[in-house]
């Protein structure tokens, strides 16, 4: 299976927030229903535990996606109870879905939200991280060097502020180090 994040871009994509970018990531691993996707983002999901949606905030992602035309309804669920609409992702859907899992985050911020929900959907699909690691050093290594930079000439509470972006900084390279695989670890 191909792991490189595609390289086309679909016509208009949206401007999307963590929770629609979750649901079509999701969905273009497997399709199913609002109600499954909802169950692995609550507080007891597999995902939950990095970052817990609403199921209202999933079923309104669904909505934004299917009006993008990044997912598709595939069919309905048989049951005893309401019809379910399983969802697909579309092959632009898909294709944006990898290319977001493969991008590092812009902020240290997004580390604890949107880095760990990657990495949990590549290990869910089975890929390896190394190059969204790789790709997250190159991003965070300049910051750390941009705060120390600026640090020298802080007073009061800027420099409080840099301390704290420099620790968080500092702390996400030595978390990627921990977690990279063993041949693609910085010496």
């Amino acid at each position: 299976m191909n792991t490189q994040p595609p390289t086309s871009e679909p016509a208009s994509l949206p401007e999307m927030s963590l929770p629609e970018w979750l649901v079509l990531a999701i969905l273009s691993q497997q399709p199913a229903h609002g109600f499954a996707v909802a169950q692995l983002t609550a507080s007891g999901g597999e995902l939950g535990r990095v970052w817990q949606i609403p199921k209202a905030v999933v079923y309104r992602a669904i909505g934004r996606l299917l009006e993008a035309g990044l997912i598709v309804p595939e069919g309905t669920e048989p049951g005893l109870g309401p019809q379910r609409t399983v969802y697909a992702a579309s092959d632009d859907g898909r294709a944006a879905a990898q290319r977001w899992l493969h991008e590092p985050v812009e902020h240290v911020r997004e580390i604890r939200s949107a880095l760990l929900l990657k990495l949990a959907l590549l290990d869910r699909a089975g890929e390896d991280p190394a190059d969204l690691l790789a790709a997250q050093r190159a991003v965070l290594e300049p910051l750390v060097g941009a705060i120390e930079s600026r640090r020298a000439d802080s007073q009061g509470f800027d420099a409080t502020l840099l301390a704290w972006r420099r620790a968080t900084a500092v702390a996400a390279l030595e978390f990627i180090d921990i977690i990279a695989p063993a041949g693609s670890r910085q010496p």
